[in-house]
């Protein structure tokens, strides 16, 4: 009786402190295609053929974190539109009572902005610099504002979408890094006037390129940018490269992120070919593995970037979905992890 006394409490803490450590490792997932994929009727399917809910899929896969975009005035155009306010609050509501935590991802464009194009909304596009400012202020406390009042709990928002040359542009391009400073804070602050607890995140693609983060992040640094997460893209695809030549570098850079500017980080969007099921899946890995491996728990999670957004529908290469609606076996990594 003494072995079984003495053996139940630690098998207790144990499997209590594994709980504990896998629930505060975020695995999701952007996701923000999904209301319009099942507005135009597509069908999502386990592995044994069942009809089932997306998002339920991939919770069996065991993600536990979905991340939105939100434009500010966007068209109906069921790829490149959407996202609203009031769609994105809907849609958060909706994961969050699947249990589902919350990422809530700012582009502050009427449409996609990445570094190739930050366009500023067409709302804003003749406003002088300080109502600019005011319009992030106010766009970014409304949205979060209406999250809050329907209940949603937050637990990330980034404040502009990869972002290496700037956001809104010329305004708030690098080559001015003065206003770019004071657009990014006053994104940091409304969210913060929302809800203290909330992490703020810069992201920039590229995860690998230590030289970009350091140059963008120095400069952030010298204009006082208030943030409190460092957000990576990691896509080997568009570097042309496999992740085995990359991945080293990525996990190098995590780790120089966090000593060098004492942040937390995150990788907020990945992807793999969807035709390549091995090749993504061992991708995938690789890069839970390197975020887990950032010392002092400071890798938040790994997050893929549509891996729903099958082929067919999205005319995108880099989801995580076959041609017969049902999840690609890469997804498995993180089941796995």
């Amino acid at each position: 009786m003494k072995k079984i006394f003495y053996f139940l409490p630690l098998f207790f803490i144990v499997f209590h402190s594994t709980l504990h450590f896998g629930q505060a490792f975020s695995k999701g997932a952007d996701v923000s295609w999904l209301p319009q994929m099942e507005a135009t009727g597509y069908q999502f399917y386990d592995a044994d053929g069942s009809k089932k809910d997306c998002l339920q899929l991939l919770k069996d896969r065991g993600m536990n974190t979905v991340r939105l975009r939100v434009f500010v005035n966007p068209n109906d155009d069921k790829a490149s539109g959407h996202c609203s306010k009031d769609e994105t609050v809907a849609f958060a509501l909706r994961a969050q009572k699947m249990g589902f935590r919350i990422m809530i991802d700012f582009h502050y464009s009427d449409s996609w902005a990445d570094p190739a194009k930050q366009n500023k909304p067409a709302a804003w596009a003749k406003l002088p610099f300080d109502q600019l400012a005011q319009a992030v202020y106010n766009h970014t406390f409304e949205v979060m504002t209406a999250l809050k009042k329907a209940k949603v709990k937050t637990e990330w928002v980034q404040v502009g979408n990869e972002i290496p040359g700037g956001m809104l542009w010329p305004d708030g391009s690098t080559d001015n890094w003065k206003q770019l400073g004071i657009l990014l804070n006053k994104g940091y602050d409304a969210v913060k006037a929302v809800d203290k607890s909330i992490k703020v995140i810069v992201h920039l693609d590229e995860g690998d390129n230590n030289a970009k983060f350091r140059t963008f992040f120095d400069n952030a640094t010298a204009q006082n940018v208030k943030y409190d997460v460092i957000g990576l893209s990691y896509y080997p695809f568009w570097v042309k490269k496999d992740y085995t030549e990359t991945i080293a570098n990525l996990a190098f850079n995590l780790k120089d992120m966090v000593n060098r500017y004492n942040k937390e980080v995150m990788v907020v969007e990945v992807g793999g070919e969807y035709d390549k099921v091995q090749n993504t899946k061992e991708l995938l890995e690789a890069t839970i593995k390197a975020v887990k491996n950032v010392p002092n728990n400071k890798g938040l999670g790994v997050l893929y970037w549509e891996p729903q957004g099958e082929k067919s529908w999205s005319h995108y290469s880099l989801s995580a979905w076959l041609a017969d609606g049902k999840p690609s076996p890469a997804l498995d990594a993180f089941k796995e992890n």
